[in-house]
């Protein structure tokens, strides 16, 4: 099967959606979206990226996660903890040729699954994030511990401030050319992830499916 497809997979601590795309054969590249807001405003060029993929003859799985997407846990009461728990769980039954694919704090999520490599979009450490939810949260006048609509104690947030990427191994750095930070590849584009509103880059996604493609067959 090549289309996409709604399916479910299971991990210790109950079930989550996730959308398939492409073959059920060869590399599969398990996505990751950034957390919080910016998976709304990401998901549709992370689909896009998917979709380009197919077109490479390589399938990818777009996970909700325990507080992501729409999973029955709450966002208040996910932990880093059970995001990456239900991670490995995925990992394990897509088998030993899953590659990940993270945007910005996606790449929190992946630190302890075994996996081919890793592909990483501006990858955002945990201190990172939360800075951006203290400023955000400061810039709409919202009382502390409430973060985009969500109530978060004070040891999830330590737990978010104590994650950082995995970068060891095989793993592929792209930033855009705005970024100075080191990074494997750059690419021209806007930062999808800072907009008000959610929206899509097709040159780019493309450009990405592409890069994933000849890194993985490499």
């Amino acid at each position: 099967m090549t289309g996409l497809r709604f399916q479910h997979y299971d991990w210790a601590g109950g079930r989550e959606a996730m959308l398939r795309f492409g073959p059920d054969t060869g590399p599969i590249v398990l996505a990751a979206l950034p957390l919080f807001e910016e998976a709304n405003r990401t998901r549709q060029f992370a689909c896009t990226i998917l979709r380009a993929l197919a077109g490479y003859g390589i399938g990818s799985v777009l996970p909700d996660f325990p507080g992501t997407g729409e999973s029955i846990v709450a966002t208040a009461d996910a932990t880093v903890s059970d995001q990456r728990q239900a991670y490995i769980g995925l990992a394990q039954q897509l088998g030993v040729d899953t590659y990940a694919l993270s945007i910005r704090s996606g790449a929190l999520l992946d630190g302890d699954a075994t996996l081919a490599g890793r592909w990483q979009l501006s990858p955002q450490s945990g201190e990172e994030l939360v800075r951006d939810l203290e400023r955000a949260r400061a810039a709409a006048g919202k009382p502390e511990g409430e973060y985009a609509g969500n109530r978060l104690s004070p040891e999830r947030l330590a737990a978010l401030r104590d994650a950082v990427p995995r970068g060891d191994g095989r793993c592929r750095i792209i930033r855009l050319e705005t970024d100075p930070r080191v990074a494997d590849a750059t690419y021209p584009g806007a930062p999808l992830w800072r907009r008000s509103e959610p929206d899509n880059n097709i040159e780019l996604a493309q450009k990405l499916a592409a890069d994933i493609a000849h890194w993985i067959a490499a």
